[in-house]
């Protein structure tokens, strides 16, 4: 297992004390996922970032005598290193030097189970790997010859960038397919009517263990960050006889790397078609204010606007909770704590669309008890001599072909 020394450098005048540990102690976190431990970290404020070694000569000796003091295997940056700030401060250091962007690669492609997500993460993958060829180091610049090469006097660095982007354009098809199919079925979802509920939020927020719990699935469910990446969707029935479809999704972060924004926007394509989203937010996490910002710009960014977000804060059940929004929601997943109150806010919020009615339709008309019973919501019927007795909720756009059988005015 590796063994690894976190640090980062600040400039003092922007970064406050406790962004700076709540920064770190994510890496901490990020780092143990990826399947390292941390055992040293390493702060530097700083007036302006060194373009060439990122951190201060002085610094870097210390961390130098740092790491052959505890015995690390490598060190890890709390921010994306530019190739030759990377490339410095692997020969200074003579350790392996990782930083943010590549460990959170490293953890999509560990959980990345789907054909999508695996090749969304190859991309990011090659993207990265792609901008840190130029400049690393005199193997790159070899003379490269024969067959797939341009022509015997093509330098190895000119052949790797060639072959990358070979594979990116494959990739690009290859996605672009996937995309297709998914467009199909939502399609298919859009002409059923289903209705759909999104759950977004941090991550380790515990979107998966309540999926499970509304739905009767076994979503993978793991106390740790990025335990699922893939979008998962899930149907269910509320308390009401409503069916629902429940999409997990995966989970946010801070300073998600560019190479990684493409893919992680991708997977939340579903989110834009959504009927509610429910922003999970960890209770028990001191941090959870920033972790809100984080999801609310991210949404903002995707341009998802006009769709109800429910704040529903999670994990109430642990001994320390940090809530300031008293008036949200409060649950806990795992241990069904208010989960029947969170299902009749989800009612509300679809009914709330919706119109409630009461028709009275001839018994030779069975097409429109069909349409009733398949585009409406709490649908009870009472058999009378002139007709089937309908009550219940339909949708703004649905009522119309049932109008000439309302026999109140709509509520």
């Amino acid at each position: 297992m590796e063994q690894v020394i976190i640090f980062v450098a600040q400039k003092k005048l922007e970064d406050s004390d406790k962004a700076i540990a709540e920064g770190l102690e994510e890496l901490r976190e990020l780092v143990e996922t990826a399947g390292a431990s941390v055992i040293g970290e390493l702060i530097q404020k700083v007036d302006k970032i060194n373009a060439k070694h990122y951190l201060g000569t002085g610094k870097i000796e210390e961390l130098k005598l740092y790491i052959e003091e505890v015995g690390a295997t490598g060190v890890v940056c709390d921010t994306e290193l530019s190739p030759l700030q990377m490339k410095n401060l692997s020969e200074i250091l003579d350790t392996k030097v990782m930083d943010r962007t590549l460990v959170i690669l490293d953890i999509f492609a560990q959980r990345a189970t789907s054909s999508e997500g695996k090749l969304q993460v190859e991309m990011a993958q090659l993207k990265y790997q792609y901008s840190r060829l130029a400049g690393t180091g005199i193997s790159m610049s070899r003379q490269a010859g024969g067959i797939g090469s341009k022509g015997p006097g093509e330098k190895k660095l000119e052949l790797d960038k060639r072959n990358i982007r070979k594979r990116m354009d494959i990739l690009e098809k290859e996605l672009a397919e996937v995309k297709r199919h998914r467009e199909i079925i939502r399609k298919k979802r859009v002409k059923e009517e289903v209705r759909v509920v999104s759950i977004v939020g941090y991550t380790n927020a515990g979107k998966s263990t309540l999926l499970n719990v509304l739905t009767g699935s076994d979503i993978y469910v793991e106390k740790q960050l990025f335990a699922t990446l893939d979008t998962t969707t899930r149907k269910a029935i509320l308390p009401s006889g409503t069916e629902v479809r429940f999409v997990d999704t995966v989970g946010f972060i801070k300073k998600l790397p560019h190479q990684l924004i493409k893919a992680f926007y991708s997977t939340l394509e579903e989110v834009r078609y959504s009927d509610i989203i429910i922003h999970l937010i960890d209770a028990s996490n001191e941090h959870n204010e920033s972790h809100i910002q984080v999801v609310e710009e991210t949404l903002k960014n995707l341009k998802i606007e006009g769709i109800p977000v429910l704040k529903v804060y999670n994990k109430v059940d642990n001994e320390q909770v940090y809530i300031e929004e008293l008036e949200n929601l409060t649950i806990s997943a795992k241990t069904g704590l208010n989960l029947d109150k969170l299902q009749l806010k989800i009612e509300e919020i679809l009914y709330d669309e919706m119109k409630k009615f009461t028709a009275v339709v001839p018994y030779t008309k069975n097409d429109i008890v069909a349409y009733c019973n398949k585009y409406g919501e709490k649908i009870v019927t009472y058999y009378q001599e002139n007709g089937v007795k309908i009550t219940g909720f339909l949708h703004f756009s649905k009522i119309y072909k049932i109008k000439p059988f309302i026999s109140v005015e709509l509520e």
